[in-house]
């Protein structure tokens, strides 16, 4: 049976993009999976997000529910039915949301883990941590609202940045014991994103040195976006390869 389509708002997301080595984030992709490149550069992430009135779409908004959400995510490009795809894949899903964690990777695309978030957002400065419940993985990010990327980012502008990340709406996760990937695709009636301002940025899975050894990988920038109507449309899935590195 396939999932429904799913309608809600994106309250608050924001997108935490650091540049990598490509070999380096080679090795940790399945096929037909290849990193997509920014100046020479991979780019790899971490998108939290919290959702608001999800709910199958066409249901009324008060039957929809809220939850905070992570997903660990690497830019890649593929080619299928003879044609360049690209969006990104994602090695680690985390909620806030029992049902969520239920429903993922069953009853709609990608295995989710449980984690605890905690949140302050008020007044365009943002603090958020997220804390995975099997102690595996920690997230923490404090900013605050700018206009403008950090000077040392490898992308030249925001509208650049923002051209970049619209184009990877369609997400792809390991399922089925590794065999297949879960297709996920993210489909927004508007696309807005300003910086985020870092003041401290961290994730243990890109600060683990035996995954991205020293010097493979630096924080670029963080964009935030607000109040987005959005649709969530499970894709078809799609077999994998061996990775060099288990995530």
């Amino acid at each position: 049976m396939r999932p429904p389509e799913l309608q809600g708002v994106i309250r608050r997301r924001i997108l935490v993009n650091f540049r990598a080595e490509p070999e380096v984030v080679r090795r940790l992709l399945p096929a037909p999976f290849k990193p997509k490149q920014q100046a020479g550069h991979a780019l790899v992430g971490v998108c939290l997000i919290r959702l608001e009135a999800i709910r199958p779409t066409g249901w009324p908004a008060w039957c929809g529910l809220s939850s905070e959400n992570a997903a660990h995510r690497i830019a890649v490009e593929w080619e299928q039915g003879g044609e360049r795809r690209e969006g990104v894949f994602v090695p680690r899903r985390h909620t806030g949301s029992r049902l969520n964690q239920l429903a993922g990777g069953r009853l709609f695309p990608g295995e989710q883990l449980a984690a605890d978030f905690s949140v302050e957002d008020a007044g365009g400065s943002v603090r958020l941590r997220m804390q995975a419940k099997d102690g595996r993985t920690t997230v923490e990010v404090v900013g605050q609202e700018t206009d403008a990327l950090p000077a040392s980012s490898c992308f030249a502008s925001v509208e650049e940045s923002s051209a970049f990340f619209a184009a990877g709406s369609v997400g792809y996760s390991a399922n089925h014991g590794g065999a297949r990937a879960d297709g996920l695709e993210l489909v927004t009636d508007r696309w807005t994103v300003r910086p985020l301002q870092a003041e401290a940025v961290s994730s243990s899975f890109f600060d683990d040195r035996s995954v991205f050894p020293a010097g493979s990988i630096r924080f670029d920038h963080a964009l935030i976006m607000r109040d987005i109507p959005h649709r969530w449309k499970a894709l078809p899935d799609i077999a994998l390869g061996a990775s060099g590195c288990c995530v």
